[in-house]
């Protein structure tokens, strides 16, 4: 297999470098980052001058066109210095723009893809539960009641990040009781996030604090049948394919942490003197830095290959599992590593080393929890399911 980039996609990596120093850079998305309670609108605004929010998205619709292997440059390129703020732009591209331009009908396609590509509309996600994390099925509680002209949704969801800004949520929720398998009667909405019945808060937490993740209350909440997307009753056997493209999107930006944490730790220790010099010299030190580069680089063609896999229409399930898992353990131990390095500097507000370290420990548990995603990789090599 050849991964190496053709002329346009190495012209489009050069961009997004260039881009993101001048619009986005370290010190911005630390600054950024600090602000708990303040979405970065800003930086959402930025992306849409650039036409990010359009890739993707087909050029009939106001989009740029590319594939997961476009959406997985742009995800590395914007993570080396937004980390997990990368969300913004992410979640809209999956939540919006992926499963739209996917399922949605020629109505739903005109009027959303265009607002999408040109930054007028957020989404959100709304497919986990309180009682369940990864098991969706299992804890769905939310349910949608068909009544004349539409359906009307009771439940909740929760870790809905850009929730509280989002103009829309895509909605997963129970349409039908009595199924064969649990897979089946599940429906997809789109949701007018001010909808009657919405009601919207806020979640503290570790990492990517400014991007906000929400816990969703839904009370009779009427939807109109022209807002459900796909066949109702079938949204799980719509979202599994989706789903890839998540994990690959989230690999990357576990690439991009990896290239983050790697530059910081190299010129800090360029410029940090101890012992009566730079602390570069230090063979410890060294042995942190060829580390890390090396699970970079382990990380990056594992990626490669589920992005290569599906973009040439093969099946990726299990090395989307496989590169989401790696990924992101390797770019957990080297933010960690680029935190030692850095000593208590490290550990400080002031240095981005521990937002790579804060943001990229979610990886492991979301969107999917490694664990499950082993279980996913063991069962295709014919082992029973363990769950």
């Amino acid at each position: 297999m050849d991964f190496s980039l053709t002329e346009e996609q190495q012209d489009f990596v050069n961009f997004i470098h260039d881009w993101v120093e001048r619009e986005a850079p370290k010190s911005a998305a630390l600054e950024w980052e600090k602000h708990e309670h303040d979405f970065p609108n800003e930086l959402f605004d930025k992306m849409a001058a650039a036409g990010f929010h359009g890739v993707g998205i087909d050029e009939e619709y106001g989009g740029q066109g590319g594939d997961i292997l476009t959406q997985m440059l742009l995800a590395r390129g914007l993570s080396r210095s937004l980390a997990g703020l990368t969300w913004v732009w992410g979640i809209t591209s999956f939540a919006g723009s992926k499963s739209v331009g996917l399922y949605g009908n020629d109505a739903q396609k005109k009027k959303h893809l265009p607002r999408i590509a040109a930054g007028q509309e957020k989404w959100a996600i709304g497919f986990t539960e309180p009682g369940g994390g990864t098991d969706v099925l299992g804890a769905m509680r939310t349910r949608a009641t068909k009544v004349d002209g539409g359906w009307v949704i009771n439940g909740q969801k929760t870790w809905s990040s850009m929730a509280h800004v989002a103009d829309y949520i895509l909605l997963l929720a129970r349409s039908e009781d009595y199924v064969n398998k649990r897979t089946e009667g599940l429906t997809l909405f789109i949701l007018p996030t001010k909808s009657k019945g919405v009601t919207i808060r806020e979640i503290p937490k570790l990492g990517m604090r400014s991007l906000g993740s929400c816990d969703v209350f839904l009370d009779e909440v009427f939807v109109p049948d022209e807002n459900v997307l796909g066949e109702p009753g079938r949204a799980w056997y719509m979202l599994l394919p989706t789903l890839n493209n998540e994990r690959v999107m989230l690999s990357s930006f576990c690439v991009g942490i990896l290239d983050g944490v790697l530059e910081d730790a190299i010129q800090y220790m360029n410029e940090r003197e101890a012992f009566g010099g730079k602390i570069g010299r230090f063979q410890a030190l060294q042995h942190h830095v060829a580390n890390i580069a090396m699970w970079r680089d382990q990380a990056e063609l594992m990626v490669f290959r589920a992005a290569w896999l599906q973009a040439t229409g093969q099946n990726a399930g299990v090395a989307s599992n496989m590169a989401k898992v790696v990924a992101s353990e390797l770019a957990g131990q080297g933010a960690d590593l680029g935190l030692q390095i850095l000593g208590g500097m490290g550990y400080s507000a002031e240095t981005n080393m521990q937002r790579y370290w804060r943001d990229v420990r979610l990886f492991r548990i979301g969107p999917v929890t490694n664990e499950m995603a082993r279980n996913g990789i063991a069962e295709s090599f014919g082992l029973p399911r363990s769950f």
